[in-house]
């Protein structure tokens, strides 16, 4: 029996639920596919409730979570209360010429149920560099282009955040701003006082500040920040509360959780996709599903395989891959360095609830003539925060106090503090790659992903104004206690979450795999649409930009279909 669909998806996490969403409203009846287990809003959410002393182990790393997740654990996305929301790294090996930590999610939803929701468009600025320094190729596209499809996902998505009117820092269709706390506000004046280029704001994330948005129940914020546990408001976005339930509403989405996409067939003589072959990861039978369209979103890594898999005759080093590009170009963003002090300040404030966003300083370096550096191009902003915890105790009385002495110590609230932690853009380079090794496979008999990335020089030279500002921001506002840090020695590559660029978009077939619809060069029905088509990286999260690109690219797919050009 051929199982034939006007539309098929691949991956269900931030692209592909997109992806999802608009081709079903837009009536093609669509086949979405995940790897992994299903995962439904709120009832598959086992930790959104519990509190610290109900884990076993406490909301931290056990011995079993260092077992099972050798290389996740070298960040600090994996605890007792999200464990559940990462693959087991046994289960799912890869391969480090250099160290790469590579941070994954198998299953319904994929990394929009853990991702740090900050959400920042990107601008000319960022979309013009590349042609401007001589750095990889230049984007097919302008803000121009892409800035209507930021202001429909942000309606659809709800994003919290405060209009600035800086060019190089758009503004988009914002809610209520989270408030700042006191230590913070404090470093945003002392900042407008000290320099002209430089403004605090409130992060911008991805989460409803006032009202409702669509999907399953999604309402105002509850201040719990609980997020990556799964939210039941549905208050951060997530593929399972908003897009693929609205999705599934349409009644033209088949969902196919356990399905392993490994191919996409080809057929030499309509040049066109045919349809994706899947492996069921429970039973190890393969099947062949077939469509007019095909949107490739199984996250940079997983799509950039998928596509090195597709050989044919045509395509003999994967499809697409006229231009040899296909895996290389890899980014990430490069962080853990910046700044931090303490207040004396505001011992009588303290704040009720635990917000889920912090703040951000955006970039002020390599903006224009005045602010152009010599040792390094593009940029960096910062993100960070300011609280008050606990006091520190360390005497001998307080170390040997117990009962209700030993509590009050720990309710006694310390000083106020607050750090900025730079956040920078990693250059496009051939030479960063990722590659697959077919003599190494995994448990279905697919080669595995080998990865040989790291920062230059440009990046490092960064790196030592990144932590120079900060500290000088922190000092020259006031601060006590300043100290800086460059946490070079545990930062690898991946370690932001944001790989991306391994299967770029470009003006030109030979020098790239995507055209400005993120549609492969010669391959016009099949449309790539999550972090491996980015042709840079900006310093921004990028995930508002794919899902941006995934709704634009999704209309043109729909008015080629009609037109009969694919």
């Amino acid at each position: 029996m051929i199982q034939e669909y006007d539309a098929i998806v691949v991956g269900t996490g931030i692209s592909g639920g997109w992806a999802a969403k608009e081709l079903t409203e837009k009536g093609l009846k669509t086949l979405v596919l995940e790897r992994g287990r299903m995962v439904r809003h709120i009832e598959d959410y086992p930790t959104m409730n519990m509190h610290p002393w109900e884990f076993d182990g406490g909301i931290t790393k056990t011995q079993k979570i260092y077992k099972d997740h050798p290389k996740q654990t070298r960040t600090g996305q994996i605890t007792e209360h999200s464990k559940h929301f990462f693959v087991n790294d046994n289960d799912h090996p890869y391969n480090e010429e250099k160290p790469f930590n590579w941070i994954r999610g198998y299953h319904v939803g994929g990394r929009s149920l853990i991702w740090g929701r900050q959400t920042y468009r990107l601008s000319d600025l960022d979309f013009e560099a590349n042609s401007k320094d001589g750095f990889g190729v230049d984007w097919p596209i302008r803000y121009k282009d892409i800035s209507p499809w930021y202001d429909y996902v942000e309606e659809y998505i709800g994003v919290s955040g405060e209009k600035l009117g800086i060019a190089h820092f758009p503004d988009g269709k914002f809610l209520k701003p989270l408030d700042l706390n006191c230590a913070e506000n404090y470093l945003k004046d002392k900042l407008a006082e000290n320099y002209n280029d430089r403004i605090l704001t409130s992060a911008r994330v991805a989460h409803i500040t006032e009202g409702t948005k669509p999907g399953l129940g999604r309402i105002t914020c509850q201040n719990r920040n609980l997020c990556r546990r799964g939210c039941p408001y549905g208050a951060y976005f997530s593929s399972n509360s908003s897009t693929i339930p609205a999705a599934e509403a349409t009644g033209n989405m088949t969902l196919r959780p356990h399905s392993i996409a490994y191919e996409i067939m080809y057929d030499e003589n309509t040049k066109k996709a045919t349809g994706v072959k899947v492996i069921d990861s429970e039973t190890n039978l393969t099947y062949e599903y077939f469509s007019k369209v095909i949107f490739v979103c199984a996250s940079t890594v997983g799509s950039t395989s998928i596509l090195l898999q597709s050989k044919s005759n045509r395509f003999p080093n994967g499809m697409g891959n006229d231009s040899n590009e296909l895996g290389h170009n890899l980014m990430d963003h490069h962080f853990v360095i910046g700044a931090g002090g303490y207040l004396d300040e505001f011992s009588d404030k303290t704040v009720y609830g635990r917000r889920p966003g912090g703040i951000f300083v955006p970039r002020f370096r390599n903006i224009n003539d005045e602010t152009k550096m010599k040792n390094f191009v593009r940029g960096y902003g910062y993100q960070g925060g300011g609280g008050r915890g606990i006091k520190p105790y360390d005497t001998v009385k307080e170390l040997a106090s117990f009962g209700s002495v030993f509590k009050n110590l720990l309710v006694d609230p310390g000083k106020w503090s607050a750090g900025l932690s730079g956040f920078g853009e990693i250059l496009p380079n051939h030479e960063n790659k990722m590659y697959l090794d077919y003599e190494k496979k995994d448990k279905w008999g697919l080669p595995t992903v080998t990865f040989d990335a790291r920062l230059r020089e440009n990046e490092f030279e960064m790196r030592k104004d990144m932590k120079q500002q900060a500290q000088e921001m922190m000092e020259s506002a006031g601060f006590k206690g300043v100290y800086s840090y460059d946490g070079i020695d545990t930062y690898n590559f991946g370690h932001g979450i944001h790989e991306m660029g391994t299967a770029r978009m470009g003006k030109d077939p030979k020098t790239s795999v995507l055209n400005g619809n993120n549609q492969i060069h010669s391959v016009k029905n099949v449309y790539v649409t999550d972090g491996s088509c980015m042709t840079s990286a900006g310093n921004q999260n990028p995930s508002i930009t794919y899902m941006a690109l995934t709704a634009r690219a999704v209309n043109h797919a729909v008015e080629e279909l009609k037109k009969m050009n694919i």
